[in-house]
């Protein structure tokens, strides 16, 4: 027998008008029915607690147990019984027995009890052998074996969606935004007690599903952490480079591992599931041979007026130095100061420097930076860089606010 939580009994309310027939017959027997609320007959609710009638459903992350019992129904002592209970899978065979040793004997009508815990962690069918053997009083060894067969379902439509985003311009390390969308596709609410990210070894997490309110910590999903059947909320994850690890450019490449959703959760009366997903794994955007990000630079800056801005060049290869030039070519609206196709020097594998840079701005608007040109001499390989950033271009004669 499946051990279950019980459930609450919940009444099925028969009433009438007085003016009918009936009359208060109906309100008085519901009245005088131990089995619904005092003040509350009318309405589907109950105190009292039914064992479970049939084996219901069993989810995956939750705990399967189940009562054995094997009884001696003849008027005969039995020896060395011999009690295993196994769980086949798909995948696998579980010894779930407690105990492998025989029990001695076993006398007429007694019998021998055993309760078995197994965290279900496959979906599907799954098929519990219990095998019983036995030597009987003329010593002839017996064996029989019976098969309970259920099935294991999915509780949760887990969706993950990675977005790649470049950090503040005093960091030197590149956020991912992790979006982590829980559906909950039984057909019973659920309590969820805890929905965290365990991230790799290369990553810092910071949860981004709480507010501060008045010096308190308050979830964005308000009082209520119920998720009702077929509902979805979405968790929000800030992931960030280890120091020892953002520094070194050729590292985080290509896919990644970023870590994993560890999910729990609570059903009716209490009962816990819980679930671990496997390793989640985004492709880190490929910047080629030579990376350039901006450290710093204004929103706002005045028409016609100079203004400087701060880049960061990174030799994102593994193996090659580069000899770098820098071209600065002029566009419609904006145009650099300085010289063009002046010598940055050696720069060896993933190391880099910073440049200051200076222009200005010929027409108002929010106007896009481009025109950097960077050359590797030594391949004859030139990278192009426009569209790097925005500022807003505003006339002198509005104040711009430091």
């Amino acid at each position: 027998m499946r051990l279950t939580k019980p459930t609450l009994f919940t009444n099925i309310p028969v009433t009438c008008e007085e003016k009918d027939l009936p009359g208060d017959l109906f309100n008085q027997l519901m009245r005088d029915d131990p089995s619904t609320v005092n003040g509350a007959e009318i309405l589907m609710l109950g105190e009292m607690l039914t064992l479970p009638q049939n084996f219901g459903n069993i989810f995956l992350g939750e705990t399967f147990s189940s009562y054995i019992s094997v009884h001696n129904d003849s008027n005969q002592v039995v020896k060395d019984i011999l009690v295993k209970a196994d769980l086949q899978t798909s995948s696998q065979r579980l010894n779930l027995s407690a105990s492998n040793a025989a029990v001695a004997e076993l006398k007429p009508d007694c019998c021998i009890d055993d309760v078995i815990h197994h965290e279900v962690k496959e979906i599907g069918t799954h098929i519990l052998v219990c095998a019983v053997s036995y030597t009987t009083q003329g010593g002839e060894k017996m064996y029989f074996r019976k098969f309970f067969k259920f099935q294991v379902l999915k509780p949760l439509d887990v969706k993950t969606k990675f977005y790649n985003a470049e950090s503040d311009l005093n960091s030197v390390t590149d956020e991912v935004f992790l979006e982590a969308q829980i559906q909950n596709i039984t057909t019973s609410p659920m309590f969820m007690e805890k929905v965290s990210l365990e991230p790799s070894i290369m990553y810092n997490v910071a949860e981004l599903n709480s507010v501060n309110q008045a010096g308190e910590c308050v979830t964005t999903f308000g009082s209520r952490a119920y998720l009702q059947p077929m509902d979805t909320r979405q968790y929000l994850y800030c992931l960030k480079p280890k120091k020892e690890f953002a520094e070194k450019a050729g590292i985080i490449k290509g896919v990644t591992v970023i870590g994993k959703l560890d999910i729990v959760w609570k059903t009716n009366l209490g009962e816990r599931g819980r679930l671990q997903t496997s390793q989640l794994q985004r492709m880190a955007p490929g910047y080629g041979d030579v990376r350039l990000s901006l450290e710093a630079i204004p929103d706002t800056v005045n028409l016609e007026e100079p203004f400087h801005i701060t880049c960061k060049i990174t030799n994102c290869s593994s193996e090659r130095t580069m000899d770098l030039v820098l071209e600065m070519c002029n566009t419609s609206s904006i145009h650099w100061c300085g010289i063009s196709g002046r010598q940055l020097g050696k720069l060896h594998p993933s190391s880099s420097l910073c440049l200051a840079l200076t222009l200005l701005s010929s027409v108002q608007g929010l106007q896009s930076v481009s025109g950097l040109r960077l050359t590797d001499t030594f391949l004859k390989r030139t990278y192009e860089y426009d569209d790097i950033a925005q500022v807003c271009v505003v006339s002198s004669a509005v104040k711009v606010e430091s």
